[in-house]
């Protein structure tokens, strides 16, 4: 067997992984991570609670501990795990507790749910490089906890952005944060 067709096999067994980050709204953090090269899936969903099966009206209102989050299906070989979370500081604001904008409450709070210890580490690392390079002005509060239970999002949620470009909450918020993104990432973007 050549070291080709090692090599090929290899890419096949690691060639997916998975990782979860909240950071307000999940159509604006599906809308840019859907674009990255790389990244084979994205569902927005519900982590972080207690409420078995919740539904996005309960998730609003607060009281169930979820987040809202996506979960981002990626191969490594292509896209790393930081340059994920360097486009997950990039797009969102990790220094405002439970709030995005106008989004407030815990379900909009920042938080990586890492999946594995390398994750982990590598979550605390970038907050720490992050910190030390003081790129934000206030501490960062992006939570850094085990990923639980994952719950998708209803169907009406999937490739929201995309499907519904006029809703006044896309044009206003999603927007202006997917132009800037595609702007600042140019290289990193699917043909």
């Amino acid at each position: 067997m050549s070291s080709d067709s090692n090599s090929g096999t290899e890419h096949v067994e690691h060639s997916r992984e998975v990782a979860t980050l909240a950071g307000g709204c999940f159509w604006c953090l599906e809308a840019v991570f859907q674009d990255l090269r790389g990244v084979s899936g994205v569902v927005s969903g519900y982590t972080g609670g207690t409420l078995p099966n919740p539904t996005y009206d309960e998730v609003c209102k607060g009281t169930t501990g979820h987040a809202e989050v996506v979960q981002i299906t990626y191969d490594p070989l292509t896209i790393s795990f930081d340059d994920l979370l360097e486009v997950f500081f990039h797009i969102h604001d990790p220094t405002t507790l439970n709030r995005q904008g106008a989004d407030i409450g815990t379900q909009y709070r920042s938080a990586i749910f890492f999946a594995s210890n390398q994750q982990k580490q590598e979550a605390l690392a970038k907050i720490s490089d992050l910190e030390a390079q003081e790129v934000f002005d206030q501490p960062i509060v992006t939570e850094v906890v085990p990923l639980g239970d994952f719950y998708p999002a209803e169907a009406y949620h999937v490739n929201y952005y995309n499907e519904n470009p006029n809703q006044p909450y896309c044009r206003a918020v999603i927007g202006p944060k997917v132009a800037k993104f595609r702007k600042d990432f140019q290289g990193r973007l699917r043909e």
